[in-house]
């Protein structure tokens, strides 16, 4: 109806749709929800904490902002945001979704783990989002791009596979560093980033991408067994308090995190 009434102009009003949709993160139809993320698919121990207390996820389930995701030695899931963007979290993380209500480009605050990000980009339009962790603030110029705190000491390892992404250092000074496909930096909690690499072998993305496949493909058939059986991913888990098993094996370890730059 709205592209009806605005057909004389339609290339004015499709843009303008796509700007507020870019900006506020909704989809038409939806309401703000608030800017909640829903769990696509998961296998694992997935949990959201409510109240201190974790409270295990099922598909369907949304997170809302300022909530923190938690995942287990074998948790995994992938939640989908309005805009059609989605992220994943993966083993062993603790995660918080949208921890700034009063902008929602801040998607999401990586205290320890991992998560890969994918961008969508409505009508072609740029659609900045931001991550951070103790040590970086990456913003999204790009598409795909993965970020790991890798231990206390909150050391970022930011992997850029598709697109550029921006990488600062959240406690010091200094120029960032803009990451394009196959470019990592690891950046540490007490010192400046000193440089960014290539990864000219695309050994880190194939490695990446190659345990986030086995994962998601693990609870790709957990759901698939559900349709068949009545159970499926997420079975046996309802929206109580504490984790649950899903009824998968555990997906395989990540691979080991690269060595570090050398001056």
């Amino acid at each position: 109806m709205y592209l009806e009434v605005c057909n004389y102009k339609s290339r004015t009003c499709v843009l303008l749709t796509a700007i507020l949709l870019a900006a506020g993160g909704l989809l038409p139809g939806q309401s703000a929800s608030e800017g909640a993320a829903r769990l696509q698919s998961f296998s694992g121990r997935i949990s959201v904490m409510r109240d201190a207390t974790a409270w295990a996820l099922k598909v369907g389930d949304a997170v809302q902002p300022q909530q923190v995701i938690v995942t287990g030695d074998d948790g995994y899931g992938v939640f989908r945001v309005a805009d059609g963007s989605t992220f994943e979290v993966f083993p062993d993380s603790r995660v918080v979704f949208r921890a700034n209500r009063g902008d929602w480009h801040d998607l999401l605050e990586v205290w320890i783990g991992k998560v890969r990000v994918r961008i969508e980009h409505l009508g072609g339009l740029p659609n900045h989002n931001k991550v951070y962790t103790p040590s970086a603030v990456i913003s999204v110029r790009g598409t795909i791009f993965d970020v790991q705190v890798e231990d206390q000491d909150a050391t970022t390892l930011v992997l850029d596979e598709e697109g550029s992404v921006e990488v600062r250092h959240l406690l010091r000074p200094g120029e960032p560093k803009v990451l394009t496909a196959g470019e990592w930096v690891r950046v540490y909690k007490n010192n400046p980033i000193a440089r960014k690499d290539v990864d000219k072998g695309a050994i880190l993305q194939r490695f990446s991408r190659a345990v986030a496949e086995a994962i998601y493909q693990a609870a790709l058939n957990t759901a698939k067994a559900g349709s068949v059986g009545g159970t499926g991913t997420g079975a046996g888990t309802t929206s109580s308090p504490g984790d649950k098993d899903s009824t998968i094996a555990p997906p395989p370890p990540p691979p080991p995190p690269p060595p570090p730059p050398h001056d």
